[in-house]
């Protein structure tokens, strides 16, 4: 009886040390498991724990001897242990190599055997072919189950020869992979081996424990952590590239000259405000549009480096005006500012000031710049083309008033 409950001592070991170790796989659905080789690999650890389940229950009734019981689990047992062949063939081949001639042919082999010795076992509810169990609760075997036996044995050497060749050809870290594969099915070869002369040992559970833990460390874990490195080395590219982007995006939107918005800004800033007008969730706003006056002549009489000069003056004067506003360049001598907030509150004050500094600084033959302001009325402006209009419209007008006089 302790020699039966240490039976099911081990089996239960081994289910809890395969569910701890693959528990982050065991309880994604299958559904969401993108790659077929690990959808194998789940139905292969399942398959070993129905196996090692039969174990468990086999060392509890057998120490009480009850023989339906007995009967019943062994028909199980056989069924998982015919079940974990053909999931392991299918991963181990699917793994290493799907498409040459030999992986396809182990994996028909796999899946013969499957098929033949479930066969059997159904066959053997009716008649022993396999196995069978007297009043007494003694367990007896055929000359059949241990050529099937032999023939598991062949299976997994042929799986193991097969993943050794292949990791001949292999380079970096696949080939521990392979490796380790190669070495589960001789592994289980050796414990099954051995088995023939104990047959009454859980051997073939203690080689799959073995077994599932090389898999874990050697394969599990390691594509996981080639996986976490492959996302860093993703993860900083892609934040290479949004540096980029945004770098980009900063050029883009400073006007190199002025320093102030560019052009582009303005269209985008353009096309969200026409969004919240739409919507109706645009706050009030006014729009001032700049022009200096006398660029062309500067530039005819001087230079365009002195006329470049001069739109640097003019900017720090409407910058230095509205120092709480977006100021856009939207052309060689005309700029926008887009009043808001606090500045749309003091519009009245800033226009005016603006325009007493431009009736100075015509006087003292400085800087001359036009503008025209307007704002946003709700229910009336249906796009922010419509207020910029108006604004450019009063610019023209101020523009001729003020008259050049280089």
């Amino acid at each position: 009886m302790v020699e039966s409950f240490y039976y099911s001592g081990i089996a239960l070991f081994a289910i809890l040390m395969l569910v701890m170790q693959n528990y982050e796989i065991l309880l994604k659905p299958l559904y969401k498991i993108e790659n077929k080789v690990w959808k194998d690999y789940k139905k292969l650890l399942y398959s070993i724990i129905l196996f090692h389940m039969t174990d468990v229950v086999w060392g509890i009734f057998d120490a009480y001897k009850i023989t339906q019981v007995l009967f019943v689990d062994s028909l199980f047992y056989f069924g998982s242990m015919s079940l974990c062949v053909l999931f392991w063939t299918r991963y181990a081949v699917i793994y290493i190599d799907d498409h040459s001639i030999w992986g396809k042919i182990l994996r028909c082999l796999g899946e013969i055997f499957f098929v033949t010795f479930t066969t059997m076992v159904l066959v053997n509810v009716f008649r022993p072919v396999i196995f069978s169990i007297d009043e007494n609760g003694g367990y007896h075997v055929t000359n059949i189950r241990w050529v099937m036996h032999g023939i598991q044995i062949a299976l997994l050497v042929s799986i193991s020869v097969f993943g050794f060749t292949i990791n001949l050809r292999q380079t970096g870290p696949i080939k521990k992979r392979y490796r380790t594969i190669a070495w589960f099915g001789m592994v289980m070869s050796i414990f099954l081996f051995v088995q023939l002369w104990f047959p009454l040992l859980p051997l073939y559970t203690i080689g799959y424990m073995l077994g599932i833990c090389m898999v874990k460390t050697f394969v599990v874990n390691d594509e996981k952590e080639e996986y976490r490195i492959e996302l860093e080395q993703t993860l900083e590219r892609e934040k290479q590239h949004l540096n980029d982007l945004q770098t980009t995006r900063e050029i883009a939107y400073k006007d190199p000259l002025t320093g102030v918005k560019s052009k582009v800004a303005y269209a985008e800033f353009e096309s969200q405000k026409d969004i919240q007008i739409r919507e109706g969730s645009a706050e009030s706003f006014a729009v001032a549009v700049f022009d200096i006056n006398g660029l062309k002549k500067i530039n005819d009489t001087h230079g365009h480096k002195k006329g470049d000069e001069y739109i640097k003056t003019a900017c720090g004067i409407i910058c230095d005006m509205f120092k709480h506003s977006p100021v856009f360049r939207i052309g060689g001598d005309e700029f926008v500012v887009i009043l808001e907030n606090n500045d749309f509150e003091n519009r009245k004050d800033l226009e005016k000031k603006f325009n007493e500094l431009m009736d100075k600084q015509k006087i003292e033959k400085q800087v001359v710049i036009a503008m025209g302001m307007a704002e946003y009325s709700e229910g009336e402006d249906y796009t922010f083309e419509d207020v910029f209009s108006r604004a450019d419209k009063k610019m023209y007008i101020q523009k001729r008033a003020l008259k050049e006089d280089f």
